[in-house]
């Protein structure tokens, strides 16, 4: 009896431990700044999105 209530204790303790660092990924995740290149120089939005229907 006892080394089923030692297989549970430890059982949770490992789902805890994966729900936790799950989280603090997807937090660290959510936190993270993106960020997108420039336009290059002398080119207009509208030149880009023409040659990109092309």
């Amino acid at each position: 009896m006892g080394a089923y209530i030692a297989v549970g204790i430890v059982s949770v303790a490992i789902v805890g431990l994966v729900v936790g660092l799950s989280l603090a990924t997807l937090s660290k995740g959510y936190g993270y700044k993106h960020s997108i290149d420039p336009l290059p120089a002398g080119k207009k939005e509208e030149d880009l999105e023409e040659k990109n229907k092309k």
